[in-house]
């Protein structure tokens, strides 16, 4: 669970963390993410960033998502007996976050619209007091946001002419915030991974028969 004595950082997998200064999730930080329409990419994202801090054994909260799958998430790398899924968190979706602030490390909010300024500053200052990263998941901008990540390509590969199938995605994506990260960077990966070619064909052995 979090807490002000705590480590600092939170681990991210190996491909994200060039788009950290600190090369990991910063507790006490928000980190927005910013769905894309027409990309796809940003859910898959969102997963990523959630699998190492729980497979270290941060605790994980996502709130208002309920087309999120644990499949999606299995598959991602996201260790599900640390994930906690708050579907429709109702009217008082803020006290549902700020309770889960309390005792989560990571706290993931997909808002329905805007969010006031009050609103955003209180849930971040709560985050700061108990050391936990918020994690917005709107395609609002997050105004405040330390660092905000945004899918900028999105590239699907395992198809040929007429046949195959869809086997990983190649996504772009930009990092932007305040501080040391208001230069933007860029990190490509593949989601779930980098595509396995498809074996070599068996050679066919003809045998002949001698008479």
């Amino acid at each position: 669970m979090a807490g002000l004595g705590a480590d600092r950082m939170l681990p991210v997998l190996p491909e994200l963390r060039e788009l950290f200064p600190s090369q990991g999730l910063r507790r006490g930080s928000t980190v927005a993410v910013r769905p894309t329409s027409g990309l796809g990419g940003s859910t898959s994202l969102l997963l990523c960033l959630l699998a190492a801090a729980s497979q270290g054994g941060s605790w994980c909260a996502v709130v208002g998502l309920p087309q999120l799958g644990l499949v999606a998430a299995a598959e991602m790398g996201v260790s599900l007996d640390r994930l906690a899924l708050v579907p429709f968190p109702g009217p008082q979706w803020t006290g549902v976050v700020a309770t889960l602030l309390d005792g989560f490390d990571i706290v993931v909010i997909a808002a329905a619209g805007p969010v006031a300024a009050s609103v955003r500053a209180q849930l971040a200052a709560r985050a700061r007091q108990r050391g936990s990263v918020l994690m917005p998941f709107t395609a609002d901008a997050w105004e405040g946001a330390d660092i905000s990540l945004t899918p900028e390509k999105s590239t699907w590969h395992g198809l040929a002419w007429g046949k195959g199938r869809l086997r990983s995605r190649e996504l772009t994506v930009c990092a932007r915030g305040r501080g040391s990260a208001e230069r933007p960077r860029r990190s490509t990966f593949w989601l779930p991974g980098p595509p396995v070619p498809p074996p070599e064909p068996t050679p066919r052995i003809r045998l002949s028969v001698v008479r």
